[in-house]
């Protein structure tokens, strides 16, 4: 009790953090789960409906194919998210140029401070069939014009890869902060041993970043079920049913349809799925063993 008046301060500096996680967070997920058992209504009775909200989204096609959808292309950005990042650290980590570097960095950083507004539609009109640059290069050599976003063939791969694009300065800086922290000491005793660049890289820089890519991946995790921005923005009619994910199929529902009991039910679905998902990850990977 003494430590508790003791530490008031901190304690009374803490509140206003409590209320607005119990405000903002909280209440509207306890409050959401309340509404995925109910059959939702803006006006009139909310009559409990036990577990059909769940039972009709899980008896549908559609939900489905979204999920089919974001797994494929949650699984290519983990993968492109995981390795581009790792091949630019340690790319730039044997350039010698300091000035070089650090405008490396800064360019393949800036595209993660823009939002998926900006750099979708920047996409768009790059890839764009007609006016877009990069059919335009094509063509250019005798190739004929890609419909980069109006083709089942080519949708998924567009939008794992101009993911990996925006994100990949990101979890580049990541690794790049840890290989800084690595002792010096034991490149030294490599060179010693007469190590070659490529057996310094292999045997001391990568078993070094062991804890960088175990964050890196329960990061990417997290975010494999929850995307909804890139392909809100990216998306038409012409490839919806290649790369529309469970996030839209959510928007779907709630907001264009208003059956507010099935998105919140797919909603819960996505939260257990990513609590599930991150569990296993996190026990396959060690993540607490540093």
């Amino acid at each position: 009790m003494r430590a508790v008046f003791k530490y008031k301060t901190l304690y009374f500096m803490m509140f206003p953090i409590l209320a607005y996680f119990l405000i903002f967070s909280f209440y509207p997920l306890a409050r959401g789960l309340v509404i995925s058992f109910q059959d939702y209504r803006l006006i009139g009775d909310r009559p409990f409906i036990g577990f059909d909200n769940y039972g009709s989204v899980l008896k549908d096609p559609a939900f489905w194919d979204v999920s089919r959808n974001t797994l494929v292309i949650g699984g290519g950005i983990f993968v492109i998210n995981f390795i581009l990042p790792l091949i630019l650290a340690l790319s730039l980590n044997e350039v010698a140029s300091v000035w070089f570097k650090k405008m490396t960095q800064m360019i393949v950083y800036l595209p993660h401070l823009f939002s998926w507004v900006v750099v979708g539609g920047m996409w768009i009109l790059l890839l764009s069939p007609d006016t877009g640059i990069v059919n335009q290069i094509i063509q250019l050599f005798g190739g004929q014009s890609v419909g980069f976003l109006s083709s089942d063939r080519y949708a998924r791969t567009v939008m794992i890869l101009t993911s990996g694009w925006k994100e990949m300065g990101y979890t580049c800086i990541l690794y790049l902060a840890a290989i800084v922290n690595i002792n010096p000491s034991l490149y030294e005793a490599a060179s010693m041993d007469g190590a070659s660049r490529w057996q310094k890289v292999r045997y001391v820089t990568l078993p070094m970043l062991k804890s960088t890519m175990k964050v890196v991946i329960m990061l990417n995790i997290l975010g494999i079920l929850r995307m909804f921005d890139q392909i809100f923005v990216m998306s038409n009619g012409a490839i919806a049913n290649k790369v529309d994910v469970i996030m839209m199929y959510t928007y779907q529902k709630g907001i264009l349809e208003f059956s507010i009991g099935p998105a919140t039910a797919a909603g819960f679905l996505v939260i257990m799925a990513t609590f599930m998902l991150t569990y296993a990850t996190r026990a396959v990977i060690r993540y607490d063993e540093g």
